[in-house]
């Protein structure tokens, strides 16, 4: 029901009725329809999780890493995004979740950046401030890739990100994160 987009329809009578059991089944495990989405969003999301996880720390350098990460979060969008976007809509996803995906993200960027400093000889600030933006920029990957959302454009899309992201953290290790701007003493507002 969630999958098809169809959040509104997702009832504890409607949930027992398609899975072939008890209301008083499915009351049993869930309090209400707000927990049982709730839940949802918690298996969807750590099942997201563990399968990136484990693609990240199967490749061996920072490009591979980051290949890896978005090409598993375009898979994941092909495959689980309907169901993700309705339920981070339709409230399904509770503050914990909102605060075990901040530890997620924290991790991911600890790991990002540990590759960049080791592999690229980045500064760590500047690794992680690149990182940062880099990983940031994965929802506007997706929602290019939704534009268009053939195997082809994928491919496109992941090629695009890596280059820029090595790109950048390249050029930063080389100029020690100013990119030949302005000096790091320059405030905004000069």
């Amino acid at each position: 029901m969630v999958a098809s987009g169809n959040v509104e329809a997702v009832s504890m009578e409607a949930v027992a009725k398609a899975a072939g059991v008890s209301r008083a089944l499915v009351y049993k495990h869930f309090t209400n329809r707000h927990d049982l989405l709730s839940a949802l969003y918690e298996r969807e999301s750590a099942f997201l999780h563990a399968q990136l996880s484990a693609d990240v720390r199967r490749a061996d350098d920072l490009a591979g890493k980051l290949r890896a990460l978005v090409r598993g979060a375009l898979a994941a969008q092909a495959s689980r995004g309907a169901t993700l976007a309705a339920l981070s809509v339709r409230g399904g996803r509770p503050s914990k979740q909102r605060d075990v995906q901040r530890r997620r993200d924290g991790q991911t960027l600890r790991h990002f950046t540990d590759q960049a400093v080791a592999e690229l000889h980045v500064d760590e600030l500047d690794a992680r401030t690149g990182l940062a933006i880099t990983l940031g920029a994965i929802p506007t990957v997706l929602a290019r890739w939704r534009l268009r959302p053939t195997r082809e454009h994928a491919l496109h899309l992941e090629d695009a990100f890596v280059a820029m992201a090595i790109g950048g953290m390249k050029e930063m290790a080389r100029t020690g994160g100013r990119a030949g701007g302005p000096s790091r003493t320059t405030t905004a507002s000069s």
